[in-house]
């Protein structure tokens, strides 16, 4: 069985589906220290191929993407120091995810697409979120009101996995997407990503930022893309958040495991806190997965930043 994992501008041809989306790859045209986190993975050396590829380029998965019965589209970028959202995020989420899928449609063989949107593409649609609301995967953001607020990573998702719901339903393609919150854990690559950063730089701080967010595991996001292509009945939407927390009881929490580190004891503003919400987990329980809990996933996070020398107490 051929599946393809697109991640970032590599494309990762993967033989039968294991319990990591990029373990299965010969490695060939690429830039050996951006992949060497993926070519030293147990049994790379027989199962992984490493191919470049250009979200932007059309026709660029085409070669790729033959024979297989499974593709996973997980590139898009995830930032915030943005000068030109048009050409740095949104043109690479929605060009790339209707390139990726394209390429899907002249494939015969491919049974499912499990594309990776985002909480992002759900949560933002002026609806209150407030401790009693449950949000699910019935919600969509509003790109309007993404526009007007400037909030241009989430509406770079919510505008990708519209086109994508837009094209398979023309095409016939069978999809499902996966909507993580803010994916942390261990790091598997050498570099520092967005989500873990937003924990990293709590080290030393001296304030917090008022906000709340969704949280989840990476190992969780890893096996529901995993499980949407396996299970026969996966279908639509999955949003995946083991919790939804405020940076004061993610501070709390980070006293408690690390005592002797330095932490910030205050909020960056004297406004009201930001509630929290409630995320529905019927769908992603339904499909196999049994979350691991936020203060592992804290515990975890930190670990690895210490390791790769991002934050040191």
């Amino acid at each position: 069985m051929n599946i393809v994992v697109i991640w970032g501008l590599i494309i990762c041809a993967a033989g039968t589906a294991s319990r990591s989306l990029c373990k299965p790859l010969v490695v060939r045209g690429y830039d050996p220290k951006k992949v060497e986190h993926l070519s030293s993975l147990d049994g790379a050396k027989e199962r992984l191929q490493l191919f470049p590829a250009n979200l932007l380029e059309e026709g660029s998965f085409d070669q790729v993407v033959d024979g297989c019965e499974c593709v996973f589209h997980t590139a898009s970028p995830f930032f915030h120091a943005v000068q030109d959202p048009q050409a740095e995020l949104i043109d690479p989420a929605v060009k790339g995810t209707l390139n990726v899928l394209n390429s899907c449609a002249k494939v015969p063989t491919i049974k499912r697409v499990v594309l990776t949107s985002s909480m992002a593409a759900v949560a933002y649609n002026g609806k209150p979120r407030t401790p009693e609301v449950v949000v699910d995967e019935s919600w969509f953001s509003n790109p309007d009101l993404c526009r007007e607020s400037q909030m241009w990573y989430v509406l770079s998702k919510t505008l990708a996995e519209d086109a994508a719901w837009k094209f398979v339903k023309e095409k016939g393609i069978e999809m499902v997407t996966i909507n993580p919150a803010m994916v942390i854990g261990p790091l598997l690559q050498p570099t520092l990503n967005t989500s873990a950063a937003a924990v990293g730089k709590l080290f030393g701080a001296e304030t917090y930022s008022n906000a709340s967010f969704g949280w989840v595991h990476v190992k969780d996001v890893a096996m529901a893309h995993i499980l949407a292509f396996e299970v026969p009945s996966a279908n639509g939407r999955y949003c995946l958040v083991e919790s939804v927390a405020h940076f004061s009881d993610i501070v709390k929490m980070l006293k408690e495991l690390y005592p002797n580190a330095t932490l910030p004891d205050k909020c960056a503003d004297d406004k009201p806190l930001v509630p929290t919400y409630q995320v529905s987990k019927e769908k992603t329980t339904s499909l196999g997965i049994d979350y691991i809990p936020l203060k592992v996933c804290f515990k975890e996070t930190v670990e690895s930043l210490k390791e790769k020398g991002f934050v040191s107490f």
